[in-house]
């Protein structure tokens, strides 16, 4: 989503390919003959990021196990436009692949942001359980209603963090009227309520400025993003809340999937699949290192337990409100793989 970017790192690269611009050379080898399908994949993410590290590989492995039938070009860095303007492009054709976050693609499926239901997932065998298995299949058959092909591995976004420049947050207490920085998602505002927070929606952009001028004194988002935004410059404490589970659907255009022959499916389908496998082990390490840097930079760091914050929720209301937003199907399937919550 365009929450977890740095336009501004990329600004000035003109609106090439990414093996374009990781490599200064052509984004594909040259091949006999053009290729029979030509893909535009898009995504929100800098070129140096794992998703499109982990995509280019799939990219090539594609052109070379389909003897270049088949070629996909890597858009990065919303070099295609935000992610709402790709949602709306691969809908209509104008791309065909894009990874938009579950809270993204949520604007178009509502059951997709169900895994980023507040403190629903205490750690990555839950959320891998869920996604890869009967709630994952639920959402990419809503996905499919809308005309979209959703393969079958999420990608990792991580699970976003909390920082504050007041105090750390060991458990619901410490939200009670704190002032925080929430992107502009129904849900994350809702959670955050629940919890006797006082959220403020603001972009991205104005994040670090807002807490270095105190008109919030907290925010929340995956580690990395904390530490490519410098934020550790104008807050204090990094609590790990792990308060929501976010990841990437890789999607395609249904009619352009359903041109490809079964053949070439085969081959497309298992490449970007096992990328995402390898990509969800890139962001594990890089979180452990995050971890490491961040408190080498000041922040200190605590890991504070669950249980506060679901009760403070299920006190509040928040997982009724939404269990009945999300249906009684979806939320069942989520609750098999981490247990009750409403």
């Amino acid at each position: 989503m365009a929450e977890v970017t740095r336009r501004s790192l990329l600004r000035s690269l003109s609106v090439v390919p990414a093996a374009s611009i990781a490599t200064g050379m052509a984004a594909f080898p040259s091949i006999a003959r053009a290729a029979e399908f030509s893909y535009k994949y898009g995504n929100n993410l800098p070129v140096t990021h794992p998703l499109n590290i982990r995509a280019q590989e799939a990219a090539d492995r594609i052109l070379k196990e389909t003897k270049g039938r088949v070629e996909i070009k890597i858009f990065p860095n919303n070099q295609l436009g935000g992610d709402t303007d790709m949602l709306a492009q691969v809908r209509s054709g104008g791309i065909e692949f894009f990874t938009p976050s579950a809270l993204v693609i949520a604007t178009l499926v509502p059951v997709a942001a169900i895994n980023a239901i507040g403190f629903a997932f205490s750690d990555y065998n839950q959320v891998w359980a869920a996604m890869d298995g009967k709630l994952g299949a639920h959402v990419r058959a809503a996905i499919g209603k809308m005309r979209l092909h959703a393969f079958d591995k999420m990608w990792d976004n991580g699970f976003r963090q909390t920082t504050s420049s007041k105090a750390p947050v060991t458990g619901a207490r410490d939200l009670d009227g704190l002032k925080i920085r929430v992107p502009v998602s129904p849900l994350s505002i809702s959670m955050f309520k629940g919890l006797g927070a006082a959220p403020a929606s603001l972009q991205f952009s104005e994040v670090y400025s807002s807490l270095q001028t105190k008109i919030v004194d907290a925010q929340e988002n995956p580690l990395p993003i904390i530490q490519v935004a410098k934020l550790y410059e104008v807050q204090k404490y990094a609590s790990l809340t792990n308060h929501i589970w976010d990841g990437y659907w890789f999607i395609a255009n249904g009619r352009a999937w359903d041109r490809l022959p079964p053949d070439l499916k085969a081959i497309v389908a298992a490449a970007i699949n096992d990328a995402g496998m390898q990509q969800r082990e890139d962001i594990r390490k890089l979180n452990e290192s995050v971890v490491a840097d961040l408190q080498a930079k000041g922040l200190q760091i605590n890991r504070p337990a669950a249980d506060s914050f679901r009760a403070k929720l299920r006190e509040s209301g928040f997982y009724a409100e939404w269990k009945n937003r999300f249906g009684n199907e979806a939320w069942g399937l989520l609750e098999q793989t981490v247990g009750k919550l409403a």
